[in-house]
């Protein structure tokens, strides 16, 4: 089998190394575990699905996905390739494609379906669904006609890396997913993450990497942890200042390859680089850049060494 395609998040999944007779045995135990359970007809099911190793799937999500009627999909042809690898024999009748152009449409065709009292799973191509996937749409159209939306736990990029980021704050974290594609928007985007002390996930994807490393590096010594091909054959795993990261990412060329999940590490309000960042911006377009540090360091009471660093780093983005 082909590897699997993944998320936004983790592409390329791993073929899986267990045989037919494993998962036959897997199944056996996912119906023994899971079949005395109540699984009620009427109901939308959201079936969070492996981001990367095919041995994550939980016993109870498997036994949903083999007793339901339909499944609800971001790719019909990536959740047939993952359906069958776990040994779950389902027809192109019984797949719907949904997906973000067509969320809102393809949602009707499930509620019909639940009209007519049958089991609906949803799963994106990888980890819980509705959170940086579609989905959302969907539960919200669903709980609106009155019918029941039951989740499935399982993986999720998101808690796999905060899991492993090994953050000592306890004021949590906010979730950001990916930023924006357009450079001043970005910065734009970064500045805000600037002045943020909690935690924050990012996501992004192999051709962007470089340009967000870029633009994080004006946090300095904010620790960021950058997890890539999470739960894969080669995921790596580091915990670098923001500064840093660049020279990193040169550092080797398997490092830009694959699908990243960055947490930028809990700051204390104190040590937080937002306002000279925010006013060094103001002032860049309209005066020389060696001015626009001074006064900014002068405004702000921030480091002049740094901001000139931030200085040099914005004027490169902008020129890009």
């Amino acid at each position: 089998m082909p590897p699997l395609t993944d998320e936004p998040v983790e592409h390329a999944a791993p073929t899986s190394t267990l045989s037919s007779n494993a998962w036959a045995r897997a199944l056996t135990a996912a119906h023994d575990t899971s079949a005395h359970q109540n699984h009620p007809t009427h109901t939308l099911y959201v079936v969070a699905t492996p981001i990367g190793n095919l041995s994550d799937i939980t016993l109870r999500a498997l036994h949903l996905l083999n007793l339901c009627e339909v499944i609800a999909c971001e790719d019909t042809r990536h959740t047939q390739q993952l359906l069958r690898a776990y040994g779950i024999d389902k027809s192109g009748a019984q797949l719907i494609a949904l997906h973000q152009h067509n969320e809102h449409e393809a949602a009707q065709t499930v509620i019909s379906r639940l009209t007519q009292g049958q089991r609906v799973a949803y799963v994106s191509d990888a980890g819980t669904p509705a959170i940086s996937d579609p989905g959302a749409r969907l539960v919200d159209a669903t709980r609106n006609a009155g019918f029941r939306v039951l989740p499935l736990p399982g993986a999720s990029s998101v808690t796999t890396v905060l899991s492993a980021a090994g953050m000592t704050g306890q004021d949590g974290f906010v979730f950001v997913g990916f930023l924006p594609s357009k450079a001043t928007e970005r910065q734009h985007a970064v500045q805000k993450l600037a002045s943020e002390t909690r935690a924050i996930v990012l996501l992004e994807a192999p051709h962007r990497i470089e340009a967000l490393c870029q633009a994080l590096s004006v946090l300095g010594t904010r620790r960021v942890t950058i997890g890539r091909e999470l739960t894969k054959q080669f995921e790596n795993i580091d915990t670098l200042a923001a500064c840093e990261l660049p020279a990193w990412l040169a550092g080797k060329p398997e490092r830009q390859r694959g699908e990243f999940v960055l947490v930028i590490h809990d700051a204390p309000a104190a040590h937080v680089q937002g306002d000279g960042l925010r006013v060094l911006q103001l002032l860049l377009p309209e005066l020389p850049l060696k001015t626009a540090v001074k006064l900014a360091a002068e405004i702000s009471g921030e480091s002049k060494n740094f901001l000139y660093d931030q200085a040099l780093v914005l004027k490169n983005a902008a020129a890009e």
